[in-house]
């Protein structure tokens, strides 16, 4: 992953260390819960683009899906990042075992 992105992470942490009044225990778990919400937008948003709720038609494109996803990539970032200085390592070492994974699981096709 571009280290520029774990730059970002990295501040967007200190930056919410900063202004947090809850103790790091607190903000860890709220950090986490955050994600909840986040993949609710992106439901909220998938319903708007499609127009499932007849009371209000479209309301949103497949650009607000686009958004409200990487929202959710964001969140789950610094969620990590905050639960370790490691995250850059620990992110790396897990897509590594996913792709491994999904190669093998190819192969037995």
């Amino acid at each position: 992953m571009d280290s520029r992105i774990w730059e970002s992470v990295d501040q967007l942490v200190a930056w919410l260390d900063r202004e947090s009044v809850l103790s790091p225990q607190e903000e860890r778990l709220l950090r986490i819960l955050k994600l909840s919400e986040e993949v609710g937008e992106v439901g909220a948003a998938v319903v708007g683009v499609t127009g499932q709720n007849p009371r209000k038609g479209v309301t949103h494109t497949w650009e607000d899906v686009q958004h409200e996803l990487c929202d959710v990539v964001f969140t789950a970032l610094v969620a990590l990042r905050t639960l370790t200085p490691d995250a850059g390592r620990v992110f790396a070492e897990r897509l590594a075992y996913v792709e491994q994974r999904s190669t093998a699981s190819r192969r037995e096709q």
